[in-house]
């Protein structure tokens, strides 16, 4: 139980009848979920607006309903004596502050650490949360993959949840006995306030690039940068990359200092003496760090997009004063699940997963990987299907003009044809001399990419990365690439 007043701290608002001096058992923002005694927050969504359900709402027993619009009317003939009306100028904004409230503010027992960007979040997450517990911390997590409390892994929805959702994560990390908890913070979970409420102890931009900008996202680059920004006017300490273009424009207005990290001889963690690794089924990178922290790293991962993700997490950590070679033995061991996922196969050639499903991703890895002058480089990836042709378009023709050998399958085809989303790709692909070779059965088409695979290869498996399913007509089919692989190699066996 929470008393109404407590829960409405630090907003500003406007009582359209009842009182605030009402204690309240639940906090409701599905209308589906509504009990006896709850308060219900309207939230307008892009599908449905909260308010059109005020009257059942009430009806099923709430007692207070947080809106932006006078209900009033809408609600005269389900409305009792006791229910309190609470305009606020957004419920989004208000329900982030109102969740927090009511679940004791775990923000504050916790250090909240926020990572932002384009490209590297749930990467770098892995890597703090691994560096961080080597040093002996218990550690949360929330992001795109998963949310992690101590041993028990939920499935993602959104790379951000909704504040009430998060509010309660962060809830439960303290009975866990969490004392940090890194998380990926969406642009739209920014623009959607679901991360308002609290400070970030540490806030992190990884780098920027164009993407979610569409009619149910970011109206264009500016805005999507913008709302990125908003991090750094929530956090007491920013760490952002020197490098990146867009750098000075997303951390404009901030309220917090700033470190950098990046290649860059300004940088506060500053990467020099750079050089690939490659072994028997694997491709690393080694660097020198200096600058508010010195020392030599390795990275069983490959590509300058290591050296950031791996500065970026060093960066951190010295904040938690982690000792050098715990950073180094973490950085060498952390893998995440479908990122750069290197899967020993043969010491002949090297195999990773990788979650790159667009064109700009495929194509920074695909460049990347070059870098290490394979015998061949062979991309096998499918699009999904309900979703943009030009996405199919333009992967085709990145792996034409980059891979060796480009093998095109399935992803998660939806409701379409897997036929319709080849032909698509192979559009793309046609543009360019890229070789070329379909098969629709993606598991056939792991199948033959191990089977052909020769001396010096680099094969990438691109698209579904740590997903454990394909979804055809609208059912969702158990499909691990992993256990697709060690099968294939038991059966050679």
């Amino acid at each position: 139980m929470a008393l109404l007043s407590d829960l409405l701290s630090g907003l500003t608002y406007e009582i359209l009848q009842g009182n605030t001096d009402v204690e309240i058992p639940a906090v409701v923002y599905d209308s589906r979920k509504v009990t006896p005694g709850c308060m219900f927050i309207c939230i307008e969504g892009a599908v449905s607006d909260g308010h059109s359900y005020a009257a059942d709402v009430v009806k099923g027993g709430a007692v207070v309903l947080v809106v932006t619009k006078d209900v009033r009317e809408a609600i005269r003939d389900a409305a009792g004596d006791n229910l309190t009306i609470i305009k606020v100028e957004d419920t989004r904004y208000a329900m982030a502050f109102i969740s927090a409230a009511y679940f004791g503010h775990p923000a504050e027992k916790l250090k909240v650490i926020g990572i932002t960007g384009t490209k590297g979040k749930t990467t770098t997450t892995y890597l703090i949360k691994s560096i961080l517990e080597k040093a002996g911390y218990k550690v949360g997590l929330i992001g795109t993959i998963e949310t992690i409390i101590g041993d028990t892994c939920i499935p993602a929805n959104n790379t951000t949840p909704e504040s009430y959702i998060l509010q309660e994560t962060f809830a439960k990390m303290v009975e866990e006995g969490c004392q940090a908890v890194v998380m990926e913070v969406s642009s739209q979970g920014l623009m959607l306030h679901r991360t308002q409420g609290f400070v970030f102890d540490i806030g992190i931009f990884t780098n920027l690039a164009p993407d979610h900008i569409g009619p149910a996202e970011h109206k264009d680059f500016d805005d999507y940068m913008r709302c990125k920004g908003l991090l750094f006017k929530q956090c007491k300490v920013g760490i952002v990359n020197a490098d990146d273009d867009h750098c000075e424009d997303v951390i404009k207005g901030h309220n917090c200092k700033i470190e950098t990290f990046g290649f860059a001889q300004g940088a506060d963690y500053h990467a020099d003496a750079f050089k690939l690794l490659s072994g028997k089924g694997f491709l690393g990178i080694e660097f020198a760090v200096d600058g508010m922290v010195n020392m030599n790293v390795k990275v069983h991962a490959p590509g300058r997009f290591s050296v950031y993700n791996a500065l970026c997490a060093i960066a951190l950590c010295h904040h938690f004063d982690v000792q050098p070679e715990q950073i180094q033995e973490a950085v060498l061991d952390a893998k995440v699940k479908g990122r750069i996922e290197m899967i020993k196969v043969s010491d002949e050639f090297t195999l990773m997963i990788d979650y790159a499903h667009n064109a700009m991703a495929l194509e920074s890895l695909l460049t990347t990987l070059k870098e290490y002058e394979p015998k061949r480089l062979v991309c096998m990836f499918g699009c999904g299907g309900n979703r943009s042709k030009l996405r199919r378009y333009e992967m085709g023709e990145v792996s034409g003009n980059l891979a060796d050998l480009t093998v095109i399958t399935s992803d998660n085809p939806r409701n379409e044809d897997p036929q319709d989303i080849i032909d698509d790709i192979k559009t793309g692909i046609g543009k360019t001399n890229g070789a070329y070779v379909e098969i629709a059965d993606r598991r056939e088409a792991i199948a033959y990419v191990i089977e052909n695979g020769q001396p010096g290869d680099i094969i990438v498996l691109a698209g579904k990365g740590h997903e454990d399913y394909q979804e055809i007509k609208g059912q969702k089919y158990p499909m691990d690439e992993r256990v697709i692989i060690e099968e294939i190699l038991k059966n050679r066996r």
